[in-house]
């Protein structure tokens, strides 16, 4: 999808933003027999310290030589993405990913619009490792940066006049994601110039259609592990897998 098909999407349409989450495919558990053994990090730091940006725009946490292998396609401003950050991203990191047994990759699906391309866009206008606790800052005021993103949908829609290299920095103007990112970390001048950045922008655009056409993802969040998707969308479903996998 171009960045200029985005623009014309009907803003107002997409003022609930109530996506739920969707059944994903069911799959063998894959359980072992056994429990995996711990790996060490490396000496003076977890592994939920390392963080490094992949190839299919996500950010892998963790061991990257893990045997299990968790991938979530998660929008920014999806409910029961929210919900699983609150739930599971302490568990997670702590038990699992630290463990060295399981690394989690978060990938962002732009299924929203140009509000998850903005979104998307300003976690990672940073280094790596500041990507994912700006993601769980975001679902945390899920609220709030919503109701401030379609307070004024006339002006939103009007931005489809301006130059493409244009839009989005207007657009962080107008939903007050500057002031947001600015209280956590990304100075406004900072955000500005990773909005400006149209080729990012276009990037990001083109990997998340590719989670569609090529991945097959058709609801966020879904879980991937180990190459197979997951059904249930909860930490309360998601843990036993991971278990059932070796995780224990």
């Amino acid at each position: 999808m171009t960045l200029t098909r985005l623009f014309s999407l009907c803003l107002a349409a997409l003022a609930p933003l109530m996506l739920a989450a969707c059944g994903a495919e069911a799959d063998p558990d894959g359980a072992s027999s056994e429990p995996l053994p711990i790996v060490a990090p490396p000496a003076g730091t977890t592994w939920a310290q390392k963080v490094v940006a992949t190839e299919k725009g996500g950010y892998l946490v963790g061991n990257p030589d893990a045997p299990l292998k968790l991938i979530e396609y998660g929008s920014l401003t999806c409910p029961a993405c929210a919900r699983f950050s609150e739930e599971a991203t302490k568990p997670l990191m702590e038990t699992y990913v630290n463990s060295g047994r399981v690394s989690f990759e978060f990938r962002s699906f732009v299924i929203h619009g140009p509000i998850d391309l903005a979104l998307t866009r300003l976690i990672g206008c940073s280094a790596p490792e500041a990507a994912m606790p700006l993601a769980e800052q975001v679902w945390a005021n899920l609220g709030p940066i919503q109701q401030r993103a379609f307070a004024n949908e006339s002006a939103l829609n009007d931005l489809a006049k301006f130059p493409e290299n244009e839009r989005f920095v207007r657009f962080g103007e107008l939903t007050g994601l500057y002031e947001f990112f600015a209280a956590r970390g990304i100075s406004a001048d900072q955000a500005r110039a990773c909005m400006a950045d149209f080729a990012s922008l276009e990037k990001i655009s083109k990997i998340s259609e590719s989670y569609g056409t090529e991945d097959k993802i058709e609801s966020t969040p879904t879980f991937v592990l180990n190459g197979n998707k997951i059904e249930g969308s909860s930490w309360a479903e998601l843990e036993p897998r991971l278990q059932r996998a070796g995780a224990r």
